[in-house]
């Protein structure tokens, strides 16, 4: 389990922020595609505009999000994370910030 300065650090580091930042454009390009009938659909569409206009402030947004749902794993799983599993992560808190609030 990481701690919490080692969570910090990774929340600092600029690999994993890049990484991040590719999965939010990619992400954002999903749920372009995504049905309509997709629950919050209207609120993810609003969120996937914004993160492809500027998606290295998207990532910063959502960077602490994605590292304390990793916090279970050590600090050189979650900076040695795959792609797939950085999209995972960004997918997996959309709707957290693609609100009507």
């Amino acid at each position: 389990m990481a701690t919490y300065a080692e969570m910090f650090d990774i929340a600092s580091k600029n690999l994993i922020r890049d990484k991040v930042t590719v999965a939010v454009a990619m992400q954002a390009e999903v749920i372009h595609k995504e049905l309509d009938t997709v629950p919050n659909h209207a609120n993810r569409l609003i969120w996937a505009k914004t993160a492809l206009i500027a998606p290295h402030e998207m990532a910063s947004k959502i960077m602490w999000a994605i590292v304390v749902q990793n916090a279970a794993f050590t600090s050189a799983q979650i900076t040695g994370a795959s792609d797939a599993a950085v999209l995972a992560a960004v997918a997996a808190t959309v709707d957290l910030f693609a609100t009507g609030a």
